[in-house]
């Protein structure tokens, strides 16, 4: 009896224990879907507890993942750096409400698959690339959507209809082109909209009428008049093609324009045309609508009349020309080649052409069998091609030479990789070393050759000591390749970021040369070059350092000649670079660079990278944290790079944190120019007092007395 309960209870317990196991465990289908997501995205360690196996994200607590019950029901991710793509099974992710990715590098296309019920969908400040999927638009429970600071392109779907809840939406920074979908005025909740810096065209009447209190339409190339109802809403029009002068009032019959209950007529006038303000969604003509439309077809027809007649009387002497002449000429050979060369252009939809030149197609051959005169009033002007100016004193590789020098681009010489592509070392058979700059075709599209070609000859121009050398370049299938001379020492951002045990910390003197070589490189571009160079993309990453530690300023020119290259440099909002200006708008500018400059010299002075995410969040933003800081001389000494060790003059310490302070300030318009830098820079190392105990040398030589004027920071 004894034996038969204990068997009993045996069974209970097992019993338990499986009831508990299922009811702990994940659901199959959200644990696979993460599995494969977790692959996707190259398995990356910073994901812990993850597993490319795990069937059990809910109790094994998998970073970033929230449950309930059995079901993921949210995803957050941001900041993590994470790369890849997102996977193809989200769509089976049905109880997930919040996905969040944002600020990391994943690239490839948005999926087709995304968790049909989000609320909120945030994969901003990524590298995303394509366009918008349609599946997005059958989330009709979505209230957030950002997707901006990515690489989207094409045209917006006419896919918002049924996103009624929507209440933001966020698309910068991206290269979405073409008019505003139809279904925007659907948006009956929307409250913040960021449109800016994309290339839609056409009106935004379609927003006229929506519950906006922010928009953004900056930098895109609209075009008509805003709607007067967007005059209450905090909007950001600048860098577009508006109409100026009064708006043309609405056709005749036209409703008046309403934004809700409140503007609805207090008469109770059936056909007075305002039945959407009344909740109904019947409009009337009234008497006076008639009448304005009887007399447009009645001034209608009086024109096409007019012209039918002048046809007439034309058609017969045309008819009678053309007769006595033969029609080969309209298609001679003669024509082929241009109109050859015009099809198989694929750049022609997509290039911004010179304003300067005169751009236009040859007419095409006279059609017999028109029904009007349309030459008559379209006159074409004449074809005129851009000249190519070809580069100068640099070199043209060939892509075969290139891959030889640099292993066919192996990884062993990869340098490093910025937003506009990766760079390689490369060494020729005569010794000759070089850095390799391979543009990415987002970035430049293979079909720009020519453009390319005008872009490197611009660069060549450049010639400054503190200036990265352009030396060669090479433009073969499709591929676009800048040659730049080798610094050995590697970027700035190694010296003080890369713990290297062989490699000793920069001493004072070498960040103060640093500065100054910088900053005499801007100046050149700014003040010196005519017209004014914008780097728009200053960084330590970019500061290269040769075997004397003098900097080189690298991808001068670079980015103010390359097609959509800010909408590329925005996708890197939130490196600590970027001044406060150019995340409200997008444009860079002379002041903007000041600012990067500032960043540049904190983080020669802290030793800290213009924003970290593993500090506390006070301390994350370097500029934000060390601004109020810099005339503090007890606080200033504690944000000393503690590599250092102490050994600064204080004064040349101070001086050094007034520039900063100057350069960093919130509005351009109270930042220094360059030269005016440059001058502080050159004050402060005349004016240096070098001690026995502040001076070393970068052999880790006994520290000695110098004479400051003869110092190497001006070399």
């Amino acid at each position: 009896m004894m034996e038969n309960w204990r068997r009993v209870e045996l069974v209970l317990t097992l019993l338990v224990c499986v009831l508990g196991c299922v009811n702990g465990a994940t659901d199959p289908n959200d644990a696979s879907a993460l599995r494969v997501m977790f692959s996707s995205m190259n398995s990356p360690g910073q994901l812990t507890q993850w597993s490319a196996n795990g069937d059990d994200p809910c109790g094994q607590n998998w970073k970033g993942i929230t449950c309930s019950g059995s079901r993921v029901t949210e995803i957050k991710l941001p900041g993590l750096a994470l790369s890849g793509s997102l996977g193809y099974q989200l769509d089976s992710l049905t109880a997930v409400m919040n996905l969040d990715l944002s600020n990391n590098n994943l690239a490839g296309a948005l999926p087709y698959q995304l968790p049909p019920n989000l609320q909120r969908l945030n994969l901003a400040n990524n590298k995303l690339s394509g366009g918008i999927p349609y599946s997005i638009s059958l989330m009709r429970s979505l209230t957030y959507l950002n997707l901006g600071h990515n690489q989207l392109q094409s045209q917006l779907g006419d896919m918002f209809g049924q996103l009624t809840s929507l209440s933001t939406l966020d698309v910068s920074f991206n290269l979405l082109t073409g008019d505003l979908p139809e279904s925007f005025s659907s948006l009956s909740s929307m409250k913040s909209m960021y449109l800016q810096s994309n290339q839609f065209t056409g009106a935004i009447d379609v927003l006229a009428n929506l519950p906006l209190e922010n928009l953004n339409v900056a930098n895109n190339r609209f075009t008509g008049w805003i709607p007067s109802q967007l005059n209450s809403v905090n909007l950001q029009k600048d860098g577009n093609n508006w109409n100026s002068g009064p708006a043309p009032p609405p056709p005749p019959g036209t409703p008046p324009a309403h934004k809700g209950p409140s503007q609805k007529s207090g008469g109770n006038d059936s056909s007075s045309g305002s039945g959407a303000g009344g909740g109904s969604k019947k409009s009337g003509i009234g008497a006076g609508g008639i009448a304005g439309i009887i007399i447009s077809i009645f001034l209608v027809g009086g024109i096409v009349a007019f012209f039918l007649v002048k046809r007439r009387s034309r058609r017969s002497s045309d008819i009678e020309k053309l007769d006595n002449q033969p029609l080969a000429p309209l298609s001679s050979t003669n024509d082929v080649p241009e109109m050859k060369s015009m099809q198989t252009s694929s750049a022609v939809n997509t290039k911004i052409f010179d304003t300067s030149a005169s751009i236009n197609l040859r007419p095409p051959p006279i059609d017999r069998h028109k029904s009007f005169d349309e030459e008559e009033f379209s006159p074409k002007p004449v074809v005129v091609k851009k000249p190519v100016t070809t580069p100068i004193n640099v070199t043209s590789y060939s892509v075969a030479d290139l891959q030889m020098a640099t292993g066919s681009f192996s990884v062993d010489h990869l340098l490093g990789e910025g937003l506009f592509g990766r760079v390689y070392r490369a060494e020729f058979d005569d010794g000759k070393v070089v850095a390799v700059k391979k543009l990415d075709s987002a970035t430049l599209p293979s079909d720009m050759s020519d453009d390319f070609t005008e872009i490197v000859a611009s660069i060549s121009l450049l010639h400054h000591p503190n200036v990265t050398e352009l030396v060669g370049y090479c433009s073969e299938h499709g591929q676009h390749l800048l040659v730049y001379e080798f610094h050995k020492n590697g970027s700035l951002h190694d010296f003080l970021h890369l713990s290297d045990e062989y490699s000793k910390p920069l001493i004072w003197n070498s960040r103060v040369k640093i500065a100054l070589g910088t900053a005499r490189a801007l100046e050149y571009l700014h003040e010196v070059c005519s017209p004014s160079i914008v780097h728009k993309n200053i960084k330590s990453a970019n500061i290269l350092l040769d075997t004397e530690l003098n900097p080189h300023l690298s991808d001068s020119g670079l980015a103010s000649c390359l097609p959509h290259a800010d909408q590329v440099l925005n996708q890197n909002a939130g490196s600590g670079y970027g001044a406060p200006e150019v995340a409200m708008s997008g444009h860079y500018t002379l002041k903007s660079d000041v600012y990067s400059f500032g960043a540049v010299m904190l983080e020669l002075l802290t030793g800290r990278k213009p924003f970290d995410s593993s500090r506390p969040r006070s301390e994350q933003s370097l500029v934000r944290w060390a601004t109020p800081q810099l005339h503090d001389i007890d606080a200033l000494s504690k944000m000393v790079d503690p590599e250092l060790k102490g050994l600064y003059p204080v004064k040349s310490l101070s001086r050094f944190a007034d520039v900063i302070a100057l350069c960093v300030q919130p509005e351009p318009e109270f930042r220094p120019p360059m030269s005016e830098v440059v001058q502080a820079l050159v004050r402060l190392v005349q004016r240096a007092n070098m001690s026995k105990r502040t001076i070393g040398n970068e052999q880790g030589e006994t520290p000695r007395a110098v004479n400051p004027d003869t110092q190497d920071y001006m070399s």
